[in-house]
């Protein structure tokens, strides 16, 4: 991606919701009083060198608005992870944002999804081995599902194929899989749909015909917004079936 990638604007135009700012969290706000159902929005990493905090990049806060005007409160965490061994307190920081959306009087506790883009991919192994009782679901969009070639070696906890060979039941997954991406990306999410297919664990397939890795900022083009809105319709079905 480009250094200006954080600078793009967001392939949608949401109208701004209020944003409360909680530590390492930004919690974007509906306009509907609460109980609401929750998503917890876990940008791309590692973050490239001189990238600035994620929270003010324009994709997540369109992501946050997105969510907040359907009447969900989304949580974006900043996470400290420029190198694969920051990976498990990355995995702190996300189950620290559900557990904080939790805790808040207008959420419904029971009612929360998490949605993974790029390389945060490998912390769905977390909760594909061990989803909480209030999991309504995974979203992943151009997730990166196993360690890169070359990469220095990662705790094995976070290989998200592993985790599904030995998962129970799990909750509904919904990939956002973009036609062109990255030949060393698109391998690892063939080789974990293929899995979950011999698993006969079902996998909800957004396909962005002609998308790139990170066709949400950058092809702004009609299957982009239709990927997008196709994704966010699939979470809210999930977060608001009884």
């Amino acid at each position: 991606m480009q250094n200006s990638f954080w600078e793009t604007q967001f392939v949608l135009d949401p109208p701004p919701a209020p944003v409360e700012r909680h530590g390492d969290v930004d919690l974007y706000l509906p306009a509907d009083e609460g109980p609401r159902p929750a998503v917890v929005v876990v940008h791309g990493v590692p973050l490239p060198p001189g990238a600035p905090d994620p929270r003010e990049w324009l994709l997540y806060q369109g992501y946050g608005a997105l969510l907040a005007e359907q009447g969900v409160l989304a949580a974006v965490p900043q996470l400290h992870l420029r190198s694969p061994d920051d990976l498990p307190a990355a995995a702190a920081q996300v189950a620290g944002a559900a557990d904080l959306l939790r805790a808040d009087p207008r959420v419904d506790p029971d009612r929360l999804a998490l949605w993974f883009f790029s390389g945060s991919g490998l912390l769905l192994a977390d909760w594909l081995r061990d989803p909480p009782p209030w999991l309504r679901g995974l979203a992943a969009t151009y997730p990166l599902l196993a360690p890169l070639p070359g990469w220095p070696p990662i705790d094995p906890r976070f290989r998200p194929l592993d985790a599904l060979g030995r998962a129970g039941d799990l909750p509904p997954l919904v990939f956002t899989l973009p036609e062109r991406e990255r030949p060393e990306v698109a391998a690892t999410r063939d080789a974990f749909t293929a899995a979950a297919a011999r698993r006969g664990t079902p996998v909800r397939i957004v396909a962005v015909p002609d998308g790139r890795h990170g066709f949400d900022a950058l092809d702004h083009t009609e299957e982009s917004r239709a990927a997008v809105r196709t994704a966010r319709d699939a979470l809210l079905t999930l977060l608001t079936t009884p």
